[in-house]
């Protein structure tokens, strides 16, 4: 069995991720396909993870691409998370992750209005509802949730949870019915009428924004399972399992359709795709800053090979949501934050020598000069943001 070591991984993922300098991506659709898809949970994220990896990037490249040529689409996929994707692997993206989501939610939420007595046939007035909607966005108009609500009386209502708990209090169930159509591909989070660092979206028909219905693929798990390994591999069947929400059995099967390659990852089976096992020339010295939820730092479960475990504990809070992080050399060595007036400052958990901490610092001033001193403080802070800021 062929070993991939971790010097090899990282190199791999320096270029793979378009972090090393001869490897930065052109335009923000290379920036997307190169690592599948943006992780859009906390919407400046997909700013930051752009500017990381394009050199000039501006705020208006990723506008455009979403709201002009709409090349670049925001959608619910894999694990009932946002992300950004290019329209080829959306398609991949619907059948191989978002039909299971979508499925998913439909079971809760028709179980929570029946328990709350909203609706005796959850699943009839569930169908009604998402029918509603669809005819309100027929025309190619966009409206807001609340505008929707007005104009299709059954989003009304909420769902009770958590009575006598601090975190309890009553859900709204329209929202979830529009969680449902997105996941199905049936709408869309159009136009935004917030800035680039906050999400207030129009919701609109996916026919309509893409100027024709979204086409799921035939096989979108395997061809998703073989995105992951272009752009991850090598990775465990765990790693994929997790990335993906599937199963082990769904992943065993796609890893055979593809013909993937077992490889040694220092005693774990790792895989690559057939025509990928070249090993990678060893990468250039390089630095980042990364963003919250970065797709770099939760590309995989399985993390030790680029985070050590103790740091983990400090950039991940306890529901596995990565903080902003820095990288040298394919690896996290520590986590940023920005002051009360907007500057980057950096926290290093290891010396990583003079040359690299320069670099790091060089990256730091220009992050804080593009973002003018806007705030983008992530959605989940990580345990060693908390500790920084007291």
């Amino acid at each position: 069995m062929q070993r991939v070591s971790v010097e090899q991984r990282r190199a791999r993922l320096g270029r793979q991720h378009r972090l090393v300098d001869s490897a930065r991506a052109v335009d923000v659709e290379e920036v997307a396909g190169a690592i599948v898809c943006l992780h859009a949970t906390d919407p400046a994220t997909i700013y930051l993870s752009c500017w990381a990896r394009f050199d000039g990037f501006a705020t208006d490249d990723l506008d455009r691409a979403f709201y002009q040529d709409r090349s670049l689409v925001k959608h619910l996929a894999m694990r009932r998370t946002l992300f950004v994707f290019d329209r080829q692997t959306l398609a991949d993206a619907q059948s191989g992750a978002s039909e299971r989501v979508a499925a998913n939610e439909s079971r809760r939420l028709i179980k929570d209005v029946q328990k709350a007595g909203l609706f005796p046939d959850g699943a009839k007035w569930l169908a009604e509802a998402k029918s509603a909607v669809v005819d309100a966005l027929a025309d190619g108009t966009e409206a807001t949730s609340t505008e929707l609500r007005e104009r299709v009386p059954l989003l009304e209502g909420s769902v009770t949870y958590g009575v006598g708990k601090s975190w309890g209090g009553d859900v709204p169930i329209g929202p979830r019915v529009l969680t449902v159509l997105s996941a199905e591909g049936k709408i869309v989070r159009g136009s935004n009428r917030g800035d680039w660092a906050s999400s207030r979206p129009r919701w609109a028909a996916m026919g309509s924004w893409l100027g024709k219905p979204l086409e799921p693929s035939t096989d979108g798990h395997t061809a998703m399972v073989e995105r992951w390994l272009r752009a991850f591999g090598p990775g465990t069947v765990n790693d994929v399992k997790w990335w993906l929400g599937s199963t082990v059995a769904a992943v065993k099967r796609s890893l055979a359709e593809l013909d993937a390659v077992e490889v040694d990852l220092d005693g774990g089976t790792g895989y690559l795709l057939p025509d990928d096992l070249d090993p990678p020339e060893p990468a250039e010295p390089w630095v980042a800053l990364l963003p919250a939820l970065d797709p770099t730092i939760m590309g995989w479960v399985d993390r030790d090979w680029y985070v050590d475990p103790e740091y983990r504990k400090l950039l991940f809070d306890n529901t596995g949501n990565a903080g902003p992080t820095l990288w040298s050399d394919g690896k996290v060595v520590g986590g940023w934050w920005q002051t009360d007036a907007g500057e980057v400052r950096l926290h290093l958990l290891e010396d990583v020598g003079t040359v690299a901490s320069a670099a790091l610092e060089s990256r730091a001033a220009t992050l804080t000069q593009w973002l003018h001193g806007r705030k983008v403080l992530p959605r989940f802070p990580s345990p060693l943001a908390k500790q920084v800021l007291g």
